[in-house]
């Protein structure tokens, strides 16, 4: 998750603090006129600030992830280099991630769309990605599913509270927030390296560690996969609070 919804809230305390010297004066909003019914062909592109671009290609990664998964799928399960391929779009996202704020700050330009943008992708590489990969791997019996699923919605809720709590949380001098609720859907990525260390020792399908319970009932699962369980709480934990770098 990157900073940019930070941006935005030191925006807003720097224009609370100059209110007492700086006679309010209205503000244009070009991204929002952009986004208008009346402003003609290809609004929604000419809207888009440098970052949220940069954004979409955290979205683009995760996707390819995903499809990188399914051609594993398909092909010769031996073969594994579509399914390196899926884990290493993984931190790609990351870094995009990460560069979508830096620019955000550089031009100091920061929107409810960009926000919104970033939470969707981050959804899309940080946790529908690694639950494909999990699935492409072998982690799919029917109890299987409903714990990635599990996962997935752990994420997605994660991100939603974000963005409703973000500008309640203790901001520093400079308008940054302090703390992280719960840990941030990046650190996936942990899942991710597991699995790529999985992968490279051909601990998967047959051979995933832990083996499979109850095989051949409606309980049958992977006990490995609370791992993904445990990280869904994590996120979604109201207590735990992670300082920001």
């Amino acid at each position: 998750m990157s900073k940019r919804t930070s941006t935005a809230a030191a925006n807003g305390a720097a224009a609370i603090s100059d209110a007492s010297d700086i006679k309010e004066e209205p503000t244009y909003d070009k991204q929002k006129d952009l986004l208008s019914n009346e402003m003609g062909h290809f609004s929604l592109v000419r809207a888009m600030h440098l970052a949220d671009l940069i954004t979409e290609l955290n979205g683009l990664c995760g996707v390819l992830s995903i499809f990188s998964s399914m051609r594993y799928l398909i092909g010769d399960p031996n073969e594994h280099g579509n399914i390196y391929t899926a884990l290493a779009f993984l931190p790609l996202g990351l870094f995009f991630d990460f560069f979508d704020g830096k620019v955000a700050r550089w031009r100091n330009k920061s929107s409810m769309m960009g926000q919104e943008l970033d939470s969707l992708a981050d959804l899309i590489s940080f946790g529908v990605g690694p639950a494909v990969v999990a699935f492409a791997i072998g982690i799919r019996t029917p109890l299987d599913h409903l714990c990635l699923a599990f996962f997935v919605l752990c994420g997605l809720t994660r991100l939603a509270r974000f963005n409703v709590t973000a500008q309640m949380i203790p901001k520093d001098s400079t308008g940054k927030a302090q703390y992280f609720e719960g840990t941030p859907i990046p650190t996936s990525l942990a899942l991710d390296g597991l699995m790529a260390y999985w992968v490279s020792n051909g601990w998967i399908h047959d051979d995933i560690p832990g083996g499979v319970w109850f095989a051949g009932t409606i309980l049958e699962v992977h006990p490995i996969v609370v791992l993904f369980m445990i990280h869904g709480c994590l996120m979604t934990s109201k207590t735990l609070h992670v300082p920001k770098p």
